[in-house]
This record gives structure tokens, C-alpha cells and sequence, in this order.
């Protein structure tokens, strides 16, 4: 009998870059769920009782950097290697010597590469939001510098220590609640709108967020327990990650171009613009993900897709799990 959806239990465990707070429910084989940014743990209150009632030990950590993990000082301790290492050591501190993971955007991304580098340990990958794309091409920050024209990519506004902390922190939800609307399918602004990826010269992405409007799938509280994480930990941790993207670029390099063969699943929202800006990622999936088990993108859904949508990806997810050899 598996265990009732109430019974979470959290614990902290050792991690090469400190420890790492994960909460944990059901038994059975180890799911390993991976949050973005700027999210947490939380983020997979949906999925961690619906994954424990099917059958699976499901583990949802606090990515270094968030929450009630370690925050180490230095900017490259958050490069992807060291992130890889903390999933690996979650997976053999928890007993296990495998893991299907789990992630959803920069969450994706660690997922992905926690896969490639670590195929040993990690068995199988869904992505949520952020489609895999192989290392290559030229130097990111030189990529994201050339976008926009007069105005600057997200990116690169976020890659300049202490700039955006200096517009977030002040009013941390505020801007959570702000940057959780715009990017989900139902508070969106409409067609036409400036487009909120982009900071206006001498403005800040807070200018395009919609104002005084929580999206469908965020109530007050569930917003109250986002903000009160950061507004503990400030948010320097986290856009640590953004300002590594170089770093990972240099550190993967034996992986240029490499395939994740491991069976593998994608859902995306079809109104996260991610959708569109690597429509080329999930063309090439035949080549890149040669082990993908299905690809699914949910109509109407915007970024927060397992937060939008908890049902279809509870059942997407376990579906496919369902399909995977057991450990």
C-alpha cells in the first residue's frame, strides 16, 4: 500500500557542494525531480503524491542555490558539473544506484545533463519546458548579446552580478507574482505586446510584467511560500546559474554535440516561447534524443506547465514511467 498523499517528509543531505533539502514520498522506484528557476522544491506539490500513488519513491529537491539547500559564495560553484555531481549524490545518499530524473526548466537542463554525463545513474529523463540541445555553436554570452536589437535578452540582463538582484529584491513578490503571470498561458499579455523575455534600454523586466493578476494555478498562499524562500535566501543563488553558462560551455566540450540515449520524454506548453525559439531542438530530436519515448505539447499552457497543467503531466509522466524497464 502506498503511502497517503499528506506524507511528505523533508531531510538534508550531504552534497559535494554542502547539502542538499529534499522532500520525499512513496516508495518503490527513485523518481528525481529537478525545479527551475525561480522556483523550488515546491514547484512538484502536485506530482510528488500522484507519482508516490503510483508506485514510485518520488524525491523533489531544492537545486543548490535555493531554498534550504547550500548557497556557496562563489558564482562557479553553480556551473552544471557541480550540479550534476549534487543529483548524483542525492540518487547514492538516498541508497539507490539509479534514477529515472525528472526536470523542468533550468531544471530540464540539469536533468539533461545529469543524463549525459552520469548515464550510469541516471536511467531514463523527462524534460518539462526546455527541449534538449545538444552543447555546441559559439560562446552563449556572445549569442544572447547579439539578440534584441536595442533591447537585452533576460539572459544576459540576468548575467551581470547584482543587477537583477537590485530589481528583485526589494520587493521579492511583487516580482515573482509579476514574472508568474506573464509567462503562463492564462495572464500572458496578448499578441503584439512587448515581449517580456526582452528589457527595454534603461528600463527592467518588471515594466512588461501585468500588474495586480495571479494566474489560475497560483493562489496567495502557494505565492506566500515562493516568495518567503527568496526573500530568505535572496536571489543571488539562483541567477548563479545564469552567469555559469559560459563555464558549462567550456566544461562539456567532450560532450559537443552528443545524443542522451536513454528513454526519454518532452512535454512543453504550446504558448512558453521556448516552443518557438527551439522549434530547430525539438526538429532534431530523432537525432538528439534517439531513445524518445513521446513528445507532447499541451494546448493553452504557458511556462509552469506541471504547476498549469498538474493532471495531464501526472499522467504523462507516469505513463511513461509505467513503460520503462524497473530497476
Amino acid at each position: 500500500m502506498h503511502q497517503k498523499a499528506t506524507e511528505i517528509t523533508h531531510r538534508l543531505i550531504s552534497s559535494p557542494g554542502g547539502r542538499i533539502h529534499l522532500a520525499e514520498q512513496g516508495s518503490g522506484p527513485l523518481v528525481l525531480l529537478v525545479h527551475g528557476f525561480p522556483e523550488s522544491w515546491y514547484s512538484w506539490r502536485h506530482q510528488l503524491p500522484a507519482l508516490a500513488a503510483a508506485g514510485y519513491r518520488a524525491v523533489a529537491v531544492d537545486v543548490r542555490g535555493y531554498g534550504r539547500s547550500s548557497k556557496p559564495a562563489a558564482t562557479d560553484a553553480y556551473r552544471m558539473t557541480a550540479l550534476v555531481e549534487d543529483n548524483v549524490a542525492v540518487v547514492h545518499a538516498l541508497g539507490e544506484e539509479s534514477a529515472v530524473v525528472v526536470g523542468h526548466d533550468w531544471g530540464a537542463n540539469i536533468a539533461a545533463s545529469s543524463a549525459l554525463v552520469a548515464p550510469d545513474v541516471f536511467r531514463a529523463v523527462a524534460l518539462l519546458s526546455v527541449p534538449y540541445a545538444p552543447r555546441g555553436g559559439p560562446r552563449p554570452s556572445d549569442v544572447f548579446a547579439g539578440m534584441g536589437g536595442d533591447e537585452e535578452f533576460y539572459v544576459s540582463y540576468f548575467q551581470e552580478p547584482g543587477r537583477a538582484e537590485a530589481e528583485i529584491e526589494p520587493d521579492v513578490r511583487g516580482w515573482l507574482a509579476g514574472l508568474y503571470a506573464v509567462l503562463s498561458g492564462d495572464t500572458a499579455p496578448a499578441p503584439g505586446a512587448p515581449d517580456p523575455h526582452f528589457v527595454g534600454r534603461g528600463g527592467t523586466m518588471r515594466d512588461r510584467f501585468p500588474a495586480g493578476r495571479l494566474p489560475g494555478w497560483l493562489s496567495e498562499r502557494e505565492l506566500d511560500v515562493y516568495a518567503g524562500e527568496f526573500e530568505r535566501t535572496g536571489m543571488t543563488g539562483a541567477l548563479n546559474r545564469y552567469r555559469n553558462m559560459d563555464r558549462d560551455w567550456e566544461d562539456l566540450v567532450a560532450f559537443d554535440g552528443a545524443p542522451i540515449t536513454q528513454p526519454s520524454l518532452f512535454v512543453g506548453g504550446a504558448l512558453d516561447a521556448s516552443m518557438t525559439w527551439l522549434a530547430d531542438a525539438i526538429e532534431a530530436f530523432p537525432v538528439t534524443l534517439p531513445g524518445l519515448v513521446s513528445s507532447h505539447l499541451l494546448d493553452g499552457c504557458g511556462h509552469w506547465i506541471q504547476q498549469e497543467r498538474p493532471d495531464d503531466v501526472n499522467r504523462l509522466l507516469v505513463e511513461w514511467l509505467a513503460a520503462l524497464p524497473r530497476s
